[in-house]
């Protein structure tokens, strides 16, 4: 149906025209960028301020699940149960995957890009548009920045704005007069494009790391190996830690700590190497950096009829009343081990091992154990608890490492807004733009005005041009007094 211009609202535009003129004002404003800018560092506050749930709790519902207990034990005695569960509604342990977050980056991203294309054709006129001839009043010689001098050419004056690296324009009047304009760096405006396109790539860096990397901490003991990716993942990554070594480690402080380490796709080895602290193995995406060690007790643990329910070792990722410290459920029962590695005076180890039971959970949620029968082991030594109905070998003890696998997609997106910035930050700093009118008049008389961007010394520069002008002047036309300078 055809809409009568008497229907128009008095500015001739329909109501959905109304409304996206006044977006794109709001989008354009100033003030809206700081508030935004604003609202995403106060969440930024909260999530680093707030424990979040790490990257491998969204594996899957299981991770989520454990991960977010954690949680529960951290903050329910605070805050109680049920407003930690309102925040993890709100997604308060995840800010930075939060629909919140993510529509708050993307505002922004679509405030810049808006921001750009309403000035760009207004910073275009700006920079390419040229005015040569000026009139009268623009070379009055009382305002601040201009000067008149006698006794120069226009092939003086034009040799002399090329020396200054200006290129030169040239116009003429009907009466005579002879305009040359100067311009150095005319296009340097342009470079704050190059900023917003870095802030933009930034802000999409960003949302592509949120979205698609992934950072997680794998504990390796020596000889073991670990996947990196939930199983069933295409292309499969598994990592081996197939030899640790931290010399100094049993006798005091370690002084350094390597890993050889394999890393296999499919059932192949696809890279290997010795890898420590600030020399990572990256590969397949994948950058995995040594981040730490610690103690990892080899236990072989049976039932009564000798049958083997776990063999392997246990990390001891922990710590308590001052010695490593770890727990490890027993595969097929509801049995846990808690392991304590001690160490006597004459230097040998000795692991603790509590069995235990959960029989039931307090009030604030806290899990209700039933102990039994505690085991002393040192290397090579079988122990059992007859009351749990296992017997525990402590075969060796033995060291894992940690390793930090990270994926960052939008490393690349870094790099190039890195390289944005620096090369818009760089042209603005350092390629100021530099503008020198002039008017010669018939009788030789030449009026002078600078203009100048930030960051420019014009004391200097244009001190240093009108003493050129003044050594070009030819000696029989010159005045005896120097320029006059506003």
């Amino acid at each position: 149906m055809a809409v009568s211009a008497a229907s128009l609202p008095p500015d001739g535009l329909n109501v959905v025209a109304r409304l996206g003129r006044g977006l794109w004002r709001l989008l354009t404003k100033v003030d809206f960028a700081v508030a935004q800018i604003i609202v995403l560092a106060l969440l930024a506050v909260v999530g680093m301020t707030i424990k979040q749930l790490p990257d491998f709790a969204f594996r899957s519902a299981t991770d989520y699940a454990a991960a977010l207990d954690d949680l529960h034990a951290r903050y329910d005695p605070l805050l109680g149960s049920g407003v930690v569960g309102v925040l993890d509604r709100l997604s308060v342990f995840s800010i930075f995957r939060s629909p919140w977050f993510s529509a708050g980056l993307v505002v922004l991203v679509v405030s810049i890009v808006v921001c750009t294309l309403d000035r760009t054709p207004k910073l275009w006129r700006g920079v390419r548009e040229v005015r040569v001839e000026q009139p009268e009043p623009f070379f009055d010689p009382r305002l601040p920045d201009r000067a008149a001098m006698t006794g120069l050419t226009a092939e003086a004056v034009r040799h002399v704005l090329r020396r200054n690296g200006l290129h030169v324009r040239e116009a003429s009047a009907a009466d005579g007069r002879r305009f040359l304009y100067g311009d150095r760096h005319q296009y340097t405006k342009l470079a704050t494009l190059l900023t917003h396109a870095g802030l933009v790539t930034f802000l999409v860096a960003a949302a592509v790391t949120s979205r698609l990397g992934d950072e997680q901490g794998l504990v390796v003991p020596e000889g073991s190996s670990l996947t990196v990716q939930p199983i069933g993942t295409p292309g499969l990554l598994l990592v081996k830690n197939l030899d640790f070594e931290a010399p100094g480690f049993n006798t005091g402080q370690a002084a350094d700590f390597t890993t050889d380490l394999a890393v296999y796709q499919d059932g192949r080895e696809i890279a290997r190497k010795t890898i420590r602290v600030n020399d990572p193995l990256s590969v397949a995406g994948y950058t995995f950096h040594e981040n730490g060690f610690g103690p990892a007790p080899y236990l072989v643990v049976r039932d009564p009829a000798g049958r083997p329910l776990w063999d392997g070792a246990v990390p001891l990722t922990d710590a308590a009343a001052g010695s490593p410290y770890g727990i490890q459920g027993v595969p097929g029962t509801d049995i846990g081990l808690q392991l304590l590695l001690r160490k006597e005076a004459d230097g040998t180890g000795v692991v603790l091992v509590l069995p235990y039971r959960v029989v039931g959970t307090n009030p604030d949620g806290t899990p209700i154990p039933q102990n039994y029968t505690a085991l002393a082991l040192v290397k090579g030594e079988t122990g059992v608890s007859s009351d749990a109905g296992l017997s525990i070998e402590l075969r060796d003890v033995g060291e894992f490492t940690l390793l930090i696998a990270k994926r960052d997609p939008g490393q690349g997106l870094v790099w190039l807004a890195f390289g944005l910035l620096i090369a818009g930050i760089t042209i603005t700093f350092y390629r100021p733009r530099r503008r020198v009118w002039t008017r010669l008049t018939p009788d030789g008389r030449l009026g002078i005005v600078w203009r100048s961007d930030r960051y420019v010394d014009v004391e200097h520069e244009f001190g240093r041009l009108l003493d050129q002008l003044v050594a070009a002047r030819v000696p029989d036309q010159a005045a005896p007094s120097g320029p006059a300078r506003g």
